[in-house]
């Protein structure tokens, strides 16, 4: 664990959406480690409760017994009094927001075809990823804007960048998702608050693992072999850590931006070289 000089949130109060597992477990983690007090909100309440109690255990035992330091609290992303509820109890626990993860999200169903993608997956995957969003948003916003500063974080993906890689549903979603933070950047930066979206490439997370329907070893590999930047794979706390800069006092001037995590993958387009190689394949035989 970071020793007390280098917790860099120390003081902050945060929530993070979908925070029992995955991306959000990671950097509720390390959001505790650097100081922070923490409320995980997520549907998964055995997870949820499991992480607190793992991370409280922790502390006791390293002369720490804040038991204020995480909580757990069930919120449905998708349900406007869930939502109010998790910001009101984190204000009256706490007496105030100062960062606000929008990390909560789905797949949806693994169709990519939009003759097969059915309407309520599609309404399904939306109200999720992106009313999600946009209620974590406004009510993170409505305690944030009475204090004059705050951190809005959202996680987005590579799927805004790219196309043809991920099914309708989802990508659309995290394109809104840009869309959302960078409107609302314009909006509150009178009030101080800064917002900023995380967008990972591929990660073996839980919710990736089931969606695809593949184990761990197997996406592993296929990560691997699409890297751009070899001899690293992208990992939950690289996800972790860029969310610990864009909610500390170092990105005080960052707002407004899409932080890419996929070592370059965005970059090329192979579509020409595949061609090429498949053309002189053909003409060598």
């Amino acid at each position: 664990m970071a020793p007390p000089t280098a917790q860099r949130l120390k003081g902050k109060v945060a929530i993070i959406t979908g925070g029992a597992s995955g991306f959000g477990k990671t950097t509720a983690e390390l959001f505790v480690e650097h100081g922070a007090k923490v409320v995980i909100a997520d549907v998964q309440d055995e997870l949820g409760l499991s992480l607190c109690n793992q991370i409280i255990t922790w502390f006791n035992n390293n002369d720490n017994d804040d038991e204020e330091l995480i909580s757990y609290t069930h919120c449905d992303i998708s349900n406007e009094n869930d939502v109010k509820d998790l910001v009101d109890f984190t204000i009256a626990k706490h007496g105030k927001l100062d960062i606000m993860f929008n990390n909560a999200g789905i797949f949806g169903d693994p169709n990519p075809s939009i003759l097969t993608t059915t309407n309520e997956n599609f309404k399904r995957v939306f109200e999720t990823n992106v009313y999600g969003s946009f209620l974590g948003a406004k009510h993170a916003g409505r305690a944030m804007i009475q204090g004059k500063s705050g951190v809005i974080l959202f996680t987005s993906s590579i799927a805004a960048i790219t196309a043809g890689q991920a099914p309708h549903a989802y990508t659309v979603s995290k394109h809104a998702i840009i869309g959302l933070m960078k409107n609302l950047c314009v909006e509150m930066g009178q009030y101080g608050i800064r917002v900023n979206a995380i967008s990972p490439g591929a990660v073996s997370t839980p919710l990736a693992i089931k969606a695809l329907g593949i184990d761990k070893d197997t996406m592993d590999g296929l990560i691997s072999e699409c890297a751009v930047l070899k001899g690293a794979a992208l990992e939950a706390l690289d996800v972790a850590n860029a969310a610990l800069f864009l909610a500390s006092d170092e990105a005080k001037f960052v707002t407004g931006a899409n932080f890419v995590l996929d070592g370059g993958y965005t970059l090329p387009n192979p579509t020409f070289s595949m061609a090429v190689e498949e053309s002189l394949g053909r003409t060598s035989h």
